[in-house]
């Protein structure tokens, strides 16, 4: 089953709803009113994704700088090791 966050609840409510999604449970994300992202277990993603670069929110532009002085790169870093 998919459910519907918006953004602000899923804020307030991130370590509950990362143990739901954990335990299999789905969620679209709703941003300003629209679908934004899903969240899913990672098993569910190992059957392929799909490519990317024909992902529109891969190339989203930059929402704002960050405030403690890293680099974008320093952040992907941090957030996506190899």
């Amino acid at each position: 089953m998919n459910t519907l966050i918006n953004a602000k609840e899923l804020r307030a409510s991130l370590p509950s709803v990362v143990e739901r999604v954990r335990r299999g449970a789905r969620f679209t994300v709703v941003y300003r009113s629209r679908p934004a992202f899903h969240l899913i277990p990672v098993e569910a993603t190992e059957a392929g994704s799909g490519d990317l670069k024909s992902d529109p929110l891969y190339h989203a532009k930059p929402l704002g700088r960050s405030t403690d002085k890293r680099s974008a790169t320093e952040h992907d870093v941090m957030l996506y090791p190899k």
